[in-house]
């Protein structure tokens, strides 16, 4: 089931009933896909979140006298056109972490909080494919799912005022990675070498909604010498 909700005079909430989930994910990510390769009048982005698909949408280019109920009813369309189950075959992006250390200095607090050898919180860690479900925070930023509960760790109680670029954490039921430096209050349990966000590039986000994540252990020594290799 799914509602419809305004947002503004220009924009419409996709609500899809239930908890996040890959099912939920895969009928956004696939009706989000539709819209771009459709031709609604109007149409100019359309954003993922959990549960949510908001569609930005022009209203002087429809040409209706109630542009939001025009929008609805051919969104409403689309919906009825997907697949009762949509298995969603992303792309498969591997990200390489150098866990602990300077790297991540809150390693060892999320081992002792669970009971874990440092060692154990790795290798939770890096057991799952985690769905990147959308981006926010900052630009590239991706929230995903698929961590494991036996990882699930409260924020920094004191977020930190700087937090490197392609810091890894985790807060509460999410991991994530800081694709720029910024404050932050996620617990930081590694870094990738790897560039998230570049404005220079056509698309600056190296990750998308729809697309899954595998973490892989790196030494720091090969941290370095990525970092040599892409100029940094």
């Amino acid at each position: 089931m799914h509602s419809f909700h305004p947002l503004g005079d220009s924009a419409i909430i996709v609500h899809f009933d239930g908890d996040s989930s890959s099912e939920i994910h895969g009928k956004i990510v696939s009706l989000a896909s539709m819209l771009q390769g459709s031709e609604l009048d109007g149409f100019l982005e359309a954003v993922p979140s959990y549960t949510t698909l908001t569609i930005h949408y022009n209203p002087l280019l429809i040409g209706k006298d109630d542009p939001y109920e025009y929008v609805c009813r051919q969104v409403d369309l689309l919906i009825k056109k997907l697949p009762a189950h949509t298995d969603l075959a992303g792309r498969q992006v591997d990200i390489p972490v150098c866990y602990g250390g300077d790297f991540g200095p809150d390693l060892d607090y999320v081992a002792s909080y669970h009971n874990l050898s440092v060692q154990e919180v790795i290798a939770i860690h890096m057991e799952p494919i985690y769905p990147v479900y959308f981006l926010g925070f900052s630009p590239g930023f991706p929230y995903l799912g698929g961590l494991l509960p036996k990882l699930e760790t409260p924020r920094k109680e004191t977020p930190r005022k700087t937090i490197p670029k392609g810091s890894v954490g985790i807060a509460g039921r999410q991991t994530g990675i800081y694709p720029l430096g910024s404050p932050g209050g996620w617990q930081i349990i590694g870094q990738t070498p790897l560039r998230l966000f570049s404005i220079n590039q056509d698309s600056p986000a190296l990750l998308q909604p729809g697309d899954n994540i595998r973490f892989y252990p790196i030494s720091r020594q090969q941290f370095m010498d990525w970092g040599k290799e892409d100029g940094n």
